[in-house]
């Protein structure tokens, strides 16, 4: 077994050796895919060519998405999806450099294919084992990182509480000192003392990084902490206790050359919001061209239903409060809300006509909505657009209600997936909308989209 503090001592070289068999791992499968379409022929000289500047890509692009940093305490999805994405960008780079150079006919779309699904998986795969390792050495007592925690206030134990139930992040608390009335510990491991005796403690001790844990009202105390703690080569991290407020997409950024704590940001922008565009307008396309035969259908049965255009169209809100023509099926007469002007759908109501209530229980009323994903006005995944008049109303009763529009609205959302949709309790509706925006992922909008095929379209709530 290797000694306690190997790895970090040798943590560099290590991430060289993964670096190194991240591009084994990238050639194996790409002589494997070259190998399966020409069999025995040796490589063809312009395909060197093209293996020796794929290394080079994918060095240095794994190198811009910081690949390899330390991942530790990070959620392993999150992981997962940076190295993914950063495989699907390096084979983009290829295509695009073999289009300039119009070269694509010279290579085989057969190899291409193999090597970027067998390439991919396998290293995907051998970060999965590297995590399975890590996570059984530090469950063993090796690869650690030893903690202690200053504290003022309940952000100190609550931080204690996290790390104790997330042994497999490699985080050992040896120490906690607060002035405050100290709480019970599980662990006889942790020494608990009062703020005077933290230097003597790190002095004393093997100790990796220093967390502090205080209001931001706690400035003094801040201060003097980093102070002393100057002389040292200890890591210092701060954990503010702003956790109390609903905090969207939190994280520390530099800008301009100063760091700032963004407490409630849209994670669409970047790379991010390209990749979301990206998945709107191919899917979107896609999506309109497969139901366009269904909704010729549905058009003409919207037609002979009863006077008025086929389509409905309704002022929404969506990203940055911008204003946008939603399109929908007409479900009720021509002129209904001429009087009363905007009401909610309620159930029981009877506004629809036959054919409405049909399309509405099914949700192929939204199908044109398609079209606005097309034009840029919504996602097909994310929080449902409200009209302006309810907004003006929800922002004062619901808490955290705005913060929905910091992402596109979308045909359908995590909340309607776990049927939050209709005239249902609007502040679990926004807890769901809230939740998917500080948890986007490329795959949390696939398992939304397949919610929605499988279980999503009829609902007891769609009315």
């Amino acid at each position: 077994m290797y000694p306690q503090g190997y790895l970090k001592e040798h943590s560099s070289a290590l991430l060289w050796a993964m670096r190194i068999l991240d591009v084994m791992v990238s050639l194996i499968f790409c002589l494997f895919a070259y190998h399966h379409v020409f069999g025995e022929e040796a490589i063809r000289p312009h395909y060197e060519i093209a293996i020796i500047i794929s290394v080079l890509v994918q060095m240095l692009v794994f190198h811009a998405y910081s690949l390899y940093r330390a991942w530790r305490g990070i959620d392993y999805l999150q992981e997962m999806t940076v190295v993914f994405l950063a495989w699907v960008t390096v084979f983009a780079i290829q295509v695009f450099l073999a289009a300039i150079t119009k070269t694509t006919e010279s290579y085989s779309r057969a190899w291409l294919l193999l090597w970027f699904t067998f390439g991919g998986t396998a290293i995907i795969l051998f970060r999965h084992a590297l995590r399975m390792v890590l996570k059984k050495m530090r469950a063993k007592g090796y690869n650690l990182r030893h903690i202690v925690i200053i504290a003022s206030g309940d952000i100190g134990y609550r931080a204690y509480q996290t790390i104790t139930a997330s042994p497999a992040s490699g985080f050992n608390v040896i120490g906690y000192f607060t002035d405050d009335s100290t709480p019970e510990f599980d662990s006889a491991q942790t020494h608990v003392g009062r703020l005077e005796e933290v230097s003597d403690f790190i002095t004393s001790h093997q100790v990796d990084q220093v967390w502090l844990a205080a209001p931001l009202s706690e400035a003094i105390l801040i201060e003097r902490i980093v102070k002393e703690l100057q002389g040292t080569s200890l890591d210092l991290r701060l954990i503010p206790d702003i956790f109390g407020l609903r905090l969207i997409n939190h994280s520390v950024s530099n800008i301009a050359g100063l760091s700032v704590i963004n407490i409630s940001v849209s994670p669409m922008e970047g790379i991010s919001l390209w990749i979301k565009t990206l998945e709107d307008k191919v899917l979107a396309t896609l999506l309109l061209l497969l139901v366009f035969p269904l909704m010729l259908v549905i058009a003409l049965a919207v037609k002979v239903s009863g006077p008025g255009p086929v389509l409905y169209r309704q002022t929404r809100l969506s990203w940055n409060l911008r204003e946008f023509e939603m399109y929908k099926f007409r479900t009720m007469p021509w002129g209904t809300e001429d009087a009363s002007g905007p009401v909610r759908a309620t159930s029981g109501e009877h506004r629809a006509t036959p054919v409405g209530k049909f399309l509405r229980r099914t949700s192929l009323d939204e199908l044109p909505q398609f079209w606005n994903v097309i034009k840029g006005d919504m996602s097909i995944v994310g929080p449902r657009p409200e009209r302006p008049a309810f907004v003006q109303e929800l922002k004062h009763e619901v808490p955290s209600y705005m913060q929905k529009h910091m992402v596109k609205a979308g045909i359908t959302g995590w909340a309607q997936v776990n049927g939050w949709r209709g005239d249902t309790n609007m502040h679990e509706r926004i807890e769901h909308d809230l939740y998917y925006i500080d948890n986007w992922s490329l795959w949390l909008d696939f398992k939304i989209i397949l919610m929605t095929l499988f279980t999503g379209l009829v609902h007891k709530n769609a009315y």
